[in-house]
């Protein structure tokens, strides 16, 4: 389908403004993937708050550039599909991690998390990550174990001094009674 110059222009504003929006993004390599694969991975990344958009290069490297994004110009050839997640550049990096054991496809050329370029690697290490939830889980049961530990001591002080007192009372009370 043909598009016209004014719907290029509106497709690279629309783009740019996603990008300007998002602070993770992954360049993908679809090929090989048919339009129902597409469709599923699409749907996947929704769920976990993210879009998937297959764009031509030329648009692609011109909304980058109205965005200010860069570092990901030479990564566009080839069919090319952005990823455009939040806050959270997990989520997307396991969905894109399991689609690809799933089927072998899409391959990560590059990614960018919080302005810093990372290799495809680094996008595999990422998604090995647990999710930001259970980090915060397991920071706030890091932080937390101390305390309880420090309140299980005070709580056997307390106890310690509770059963002297006890012990006393009773002495007294048997040595009164005599």
């Amino acid at each position: 389908m043909m598009r016209t110059k004014a719907q290029k222009q509106e497709m690279v504003t629309e783009l740019a403004g996603r990008l300007r929006r998002s602070q993770t993004v992954y360049i993908t390599d679809f090929t090989g993937l048919d339009v129902a694969k597409i469709t599923q991975l699409r749907r996947r990344l929704r769920q976990a708050g993210t879009d998937f958009v297959v764009v031509k290069n030329t648009l692609a490297r011109r909304a980058l550039g109205d965005a200010q994004v860069h570092g990901l110009d030479e990564h566009l050839a080839g069919p090319t599909g952005l990823v455009l997640a939040g806050a959270d550049p997990i989520a997307a990096a396991k969905v894109l991690a399991d689609f690809a054991r799933e089927f072998e496809k899409p391959s990560i050329k590059v990614g960018l998390v919080d302005g810093k370029t990372v290799t495809p690697d680094l996008v595999k290490r990422l998604a090995s990550l647990p999710a930001k939830q259970e980090l915060l889980a397991q920071l706030g049961g890091a932080l937390q174990a101390p305390m309880a530990g420090f309140v299980g001591v005070l709580n056997g002080l307390l106890m310690s001094v509770v059963g002297a007192l006890e012990a006393l009372r009773n002495q007294r009370a048997a040595g009164s009674a005599s």
